[in-house]
């Protein structure tokens, strides 16, 4: 069942200016987030990319062999890898759908207004 108190409520421009600035702000914060998942990331890179070409080097046998050597070898730095990749590009889409919301707050801030304007201001 629909909130119908929520259905017939008018924004005024106040609340959509608020809403517009508490967007905007998670919009902001967001990059610091965005930049800091990012550098986990390449840092998580660089550590399995080490990780694996030292198990690389440090096996022997024919090039397959030492290749599964390496990638069983690296497990641990793999994984942290995914979870690094996985928090950044969660942070990208959240970042996204904030720069969505503004988006929409904008939008329906000109339509508030516009609203206001067609009312008038009290003029007969």
């Amino acid at each position: 069942m629909t909130d119908v108190s929520r259905e017939t409520h008018v924004l005024n421009p106040v609340e959509v200016e608020q809403a517009i600035r508490d967007a905007a702000n998670t919009v902001a914060a967001g990059v610091t987030i965005v930049s800091q998942r990012l550098d986990a990331y390449r840092t998580a890179q660089r550590i399995f990319d080490v990780a694996e070409a030292t198990a690389y080097m440090r096996a022997t046998g024919p090039v397959q062999e030492r290749k599964y050597a390496a990638v069983l070898a690296c497990q641990d730095e793999r994984q942290a890898l995914d979870v690094a990749e996985v928090a950044f590009k969660y942070a990208e889409r959240k970042a996204k759908a904030a720069e969505s919301t503004l988006s929409a707050y904008q939008t329906v801030g000109k339509l508030v207004m516009s609203m206001y304007g067609a009312a008038g201001k009290g003029e007969y």
